[in-house]
């Protein structure tokens, strides 16, 4: 009893601004810390870091690699060095043009590593020698991977993932591409999208399914013996839940365009960990310009208006003096208003848009997210800081998530992306949080949201023990379950400050 009071009394003489942060809330005291390190990059780094953050929506898998890796993979399976350019092809080397084994070039010249590691990312980027759109994008030609190592790609990412304290990602991959590509050559073109349709009957794609679904089954299992998990020592990555979106290269025959959106979007529906679809390759292409209105239409035609299969497209990954300003007009519009997309990835030209007030105010009301990279509009684009239309969506009540795009190329992660927005716009813990939460809500994930259902109303999110009617929802809803665990891990965080 003795003991109680005089601790009571050391309570009651505390100093005011002591007290008051004993019986501040979690989130409240969480808040403070963050303002205490805000303007030290460390210290708000390493909060960033540890803070959940919900996941990543927009994640190229081969992009995510960083170049090391690749190195290493490449010496490891007997890669050959190209002679005249930075790029490693499947052996036997062309010794008659002067290639030579990777392993060997790199014995006897070390320092090509490092050449090797700067030819496929940003890191030492010299702009007076190249624009930084070309050279992002020049990197996926040097780099090469097989068959057997996207698994080992996988368990890179998740790995990566977790570390940051982050447990779902959406991973974009190119499933059936040569086989499909293929099928819609064979057939032909004609702009009749539904004579086009009856060409290439789904049936006709029973094999490209087949095989998509065996490479994410192999894929699988690698991430789960490199990982090892189910061991005792399981690498976090283990705890990350995958889904998948299928990618079409949208610098192609519209022809060959329409046959791989036929087997994406069967893919989709045969194969519940792929959730959407979407359109990738640089969106100033001359293909992708000249042919943009008729690939909004093909993916509006083949996914019923994103009703058959999700839709996430990049559109606006452009500025005006990259294009003629009425290149930079529509994209974002169309790719809402035409293909039926529920995100959008980039949208970094939104300012530029014809009627950018009507869009951003259809994104709102109907809750259609942008996918934002800010790394990429920075090293792609050199849309930095201010210039960054974060802000203008965020006045809309456009619903805003933080992504990587190519984190191996771009040399960042998820944190950083995080760490950008904290700096650039002087978010609050609220705010912060509100991104982390919205990577679930508006995740391709499938079930009912957490938010709003009347079964956990009456529960704290995240708790240990939720109501029976809860922990039913919890168990029909992929997304309801991850939202879950989200909050979960913010209690956790929350509660250490």
């Amino acid at each position: 009893m003795l003991r109680r009071t005089l601790a009571l009394a050391a309570l009651l003489t505390l100093p005011t601004a002591c007290a008051r942060t004993l019986t501040q809330s979690p989130a409240a005291r969480t808040a403070r810390h963050l303002d205490a390190v805000r303007r030290s990059p460390p210290e708000a780094m390493a909060f960033l870091r540890a803070m959940p953050k919900g996941g990543d929506l927009h994640n190229h898998l081969a992009g995510a690699v960083y170049a090391e890796h690749f190195v290493q993979w490449g010496v490891e399976d007997g890669m050959c060095l190209r002679h005249d350019a930075a790029a490693i092809v499947e052996p036997p080397c062309d010794t008659a043009r002067g290639d030579v084994p990777l392993a060997d070039a790199l014995r006897t010249d070390p320092t090509r590593a490092r050449a090797l590691i700067d030819a496929w990312s940003m890191r030492n980027f010299d702009a007076s020698r190249s624009s930084g759109h070309d050279h992002f994008f020049a990197t996926f030609d040097g780099f090469d991977a097989r068959a057997s190592r996207y698994g080992d790609m996988l368990a890179e990412v998740v790995s990566r993932l977790a570390r940051q304290h982050t447990y779902y990602v959406e991973v974009m991959q190119s499933l059936g591409t040569a086989a499909a590509m293929r099928t819609g050559h064979d057939a032909g073109w004609t702009p009749d999208l539904a004579e086009m349709e009856r060409r290439l009957p789904p049936e006709r794609f029973a094999d490209v399914v087949r095989a998509a679904r065996q490479r994410l089954d192999d894929e699988e299992a690698r991430v789960r013996t490199l990982l090892r998990c189910g061991q005792a020592d399981e690498d976090p990555g283990c705890r990350v839940t995958v889904r998948h979106l299928v990618t079409m290269y949208r610098t192609v025959a519209p022809e060959e365009l329409f046959a791989h959106t036929v087997a994406a979007v069967e893919v989709a529906r045969a194969d519940p960990r792929v959730v959407g679809i979407n359109l990738v390759a640089p969106e100033d292409d001359p293909v992708s310009l000249r042919d943009y209105r008729l690939h909004m239409r093909i993916v509006d035609r083949l996914t019923a208006h994103g009703t058959r299969v999700n839709v996430s497209l990049h559109a606006g990954e452009l500025t005006p003096s990259l294009v003629p300003p009425e290149d930079a007009g529509f994209h974002i519009r169309e790719a809402v208003t035409v293909a039926g997309a529920r995100r959008i990835g980039h949208g970094t030209d939104m300012a530029f848009e014809d009627d950018a007030s009507d869009t951003l105010a259809r994104m709102a009301r109907e809750g259609i997210a942008v996918e934002h990279c800010l790394t990429s509009a920075d090293v792609i684009l050199g849309v930095r800081g201010l210039d960054h239309p974060f802000a203008l969506y965020r006045s809309a009540g456009v619903p805003q998530v933080l992504c990587t795009d190519d984190e191996g190329v771009s040399r960042t992660d998820l944190s950083r992306e995080f760490h950008r927005a904290l700096t650039t716009w002087n978010l609050s813990w609220r705010d912060l949080k509100g991104l982390a939460r919205n990577a679930l809500t508006y995740s391709f994930l499938a079930g009912a949201s957490l938010w709003g259902a009347p079964a956990c109303a009456a529960d704290v999110p995240g708790s240990a023990h939720p109501s029976p009617a809860c922990a039913a929802l919890l168990a029909a809803s992929d997304r309801a379950r991850e939202q879950w665990r989200l909050e979960s891990d913010l209690a956790r965080f929350e509660a250490q400050w």
